[in-house]
């Protein structure tokens, strides 16, 4: 949890002083803005927060495939998110956006609290993506996946200077 507590503030770094005009400009057809971006971040924590009921014990019939999801933060390898996930166009201002996601985070980190490290081998939940992964696997995927599109952002932030 250190590390997907760690890259938020990174996030948080990265779009202080930008202006919600900034943070809602497109600038290419096609991409998303950095307010959509953090619109993602905010709907892939609730689909972990939605999956919380699903949570099972690793066994014959719940078993869970090692994934190594460090791997995406490679941003090489171009990934459409599922429909549920894709932000939509709606101007959004950075207070509502914090708002949003430091309440999910909050849900997320409380959840985390209930267990003991080795629930977090034992345990999982669904993914979208990856089927299955560990409750141990779930917390770093939040944290690369972020670290992913922190990248996103610093690429949209270049573009709007240039």
């Amino acid at each position: 949890m250190e590390n997907a507590q760690k890259v938020r503030g990174e996030i948080w770094e990265s779009v202080k002083g930008l202006s919600d005009e900034q943070l809602n400009m497109v600038v290419a057809e096609g991409t998303w803005t950095i307010a959509q971006v953090l619109e993602h971040l905010y709907l892939m924590e609730k689909v972990a927060i939605d999956s919380f009921p699903d949570i099972k014990k690793v066994d014959e019939k719940n078993p869970v495939k090692i994934r190594r999801v460090h791997l995406i933060i490679d941003r090489s390898q171009k990934v459409d998110a599922p429909e549920f996930l894709v932000p939509n166009k709606e101007f959004q201002s950075l207070v509502t956006l914090k708002e949003k996601l430091q309440g999910t985070r909050d849900i997320i980190v409380r959840k985390y609290k209930t267990y003991g490290e080795q629930d977090l081998t034992e345990m999982a939940m669904p993914h979208p993506v990856f089927s299955s992964l560990t409750l141990g696997q779930w917390i770093s995927f939040i944290g690369y996946h972020e670290k992913r599109h922190l990248a996103q952002i610093e690429e949209i932030k270049e573009a709007l200077i240039n």
